[in-house]
């Protein structure tokens, strides 16, 4: 049986020398690999980084140095893009809230700062020209079907949350007008993983909802949900082909409003997944029957994903330095530390016990999981008083933390201050 291909370009000197200076379990990020993704995308007239993917200022700073912007789906969202350099005017805007309500605080910022909104209810635009006369506005449209690898990432159909149902927009229409909002656009995403099959449906629900709407608007958004590669052998997304659809659609309203319209796309998954891992350290190893456990000291609470959506992320072994490379791979069982059974990073969706093949490794060794630069970090907690990792970005040869390891004085301070 043979060991794992590597999934990342990172040297394993260097993630040693990371886990030396900053401590397991610790995030690593790649820029290049960041700026290679990007690049793919430029052909797109905007591109918006959905930064609920990584938030991380250090990375938002970086995508902005691109010519990059970026949407928000909360107030710490926003301050993350005004602290990185975003603004909320400009064309295109900087930053745009994408959220599906307009919590007071929110809606007092966005006021403030001039952000647009994409609108997901009649009631959001009611309290935003309340609070914000003439204030510019996208329409997020569900098109009445949707479309994802998970139905919790599915964001189209009857079951979705998200967006206005097809058959309720001509009611926004006549609250944008009567409330003298300005609509900049028409937005439709139906989830993460759309094939191009779903696309196509997509682009010509989007161009039917163009010739209903009796506003002109100025622009169109793709949405995001491009996917990432996470196994050995799978496709690499076509980034020529989804733009030659949208350009044909984009074609096609065009020549219905008489004039031209910017194209966004919203990636967020697909820009930073591949850039990262997740380096954590072997502590223990045992049998258990016929399965063979390895546990590492990093746990759901640092990456979720595994235990949420049964989603894979290949994991690595790298040996301690000096140490010679394992052998005798075979299949494994990886968890962490927390108390919890489902505390396990090799699952499937529904919560299926899985195996994966890899080395036998020792204790000290690391174990790397990769592909982690999405909806990693980001959706990081303190389950069982842990404090959240510190993560990296290596540049060229710099390396810099970006986030220094979370302090336990800092985890109990919100109620140690209400003593």
């Amino acid at each position: 049986m043979n060991a794992p291909t590597t999934r990342h370009t990172i040297p394993d000197d260097t993630l040693r020398e990371v886990a030396q200076q900053h401590g397991t379990p610790c995030w690593v990020y790649d820029a290049a690999a960041i700026r290679g993704r990007i690049e793919r995308l430029k052909k797109f007239g905007v591109v918006r980084y959905a930064q609920k993917a990584n938030s991380n200022v250090h990375v938002l700073r970086l995508l902005r140095e691109l010519g990059v912007v970026v949407d928000a789906v909360s107030l710490g969202e926003i301050e993350r893009a005004v602290a990185a350099g975003f603004v909320g005017s400009g064309e295109p805007a900087g930053i745009v809230y994408a959220s599906d309500i307009l919590d007071r605080t929110v809606l007092q910022r966005i006021a403030q700062l001039k952000i647009p909104v994409n609108i997901g209810s009649p009631q959001m635009l009611e309290q935003l020209a309340q609070a914000s006369p003439g204030h510019a506005v996208w329409l997020r449209i569900n098109p009445g079907f949707g479309s994802g690898f998970n139905r919790k990432t599915n964001t189209g159909g009857e079951f979705s949350k998200h967006g206005i149902w097809h058959e309720n927009v001509q009611e926004c229409y006549g609250l944008i007008r009567r409330h003298e909002l300005q609509l900049v656009g028409l937005h439709m995403h139906i989830g993460s993983g759309a094939d191009v099959g779903h696309l196509r449906r997509v682009c010509d629900a989007m161009v039917n909802e163009v010739r209903k709407c009796p506003i002109d608007i100025q622009a169109v958004s793709a949405g995001g949900g491009l996917p990432a590669t996470y196994r050995e052998g799978d496709k690499e997304l076509d980034v020529g082909e989804i733009f030659d659809v949208w350009s044909a659609a984009r074609a096609t309203i065009e020549a219905h409003l008489g004039h031209p319209v910017s194209l966004e796309i919203e990636p967020g998954r697909y820009v930073v997944a591949n850039s990262g891992c997740l380096v954590s350290e072997v502590r223990a190893k045992k049998s258990v029957g016929a399965n063979q456990f390895v546990l590492v000291d990093a746990g759901f609470n640092d990456l979720m994903r595994p235990s949420m959506y049964g989603s894979f992320h290949q994991i690595e072994i790298v040996p301690q330095a000096g140490a010679p490379a394992r052998g005798n791979v075979r299949p494994t069982i990886v968890g962490g530390p927390l108390c919890e059974a489902g505390d396990l990073f090799t699952q499937e969706a529904g919560g299926g016990i899985v195996t994966q093949d890899m080395p036998e490794p020792e204790v000290g060794d690391l174990a790397v999981f990769n592909d982690a630069g999405a909806y990693c970090a980001s959706m990081s907690s303190n389950y069982n008083s842990r404090t959240l990792a510190p993560e990296v970005l290596l540049d060229g040869g710099s390396r810099r933390l970006i986030r220094r390891r979370q302090r336990m004085d800092e985890l109990l301070a919100l109620e140690l201050s209400c003593d």
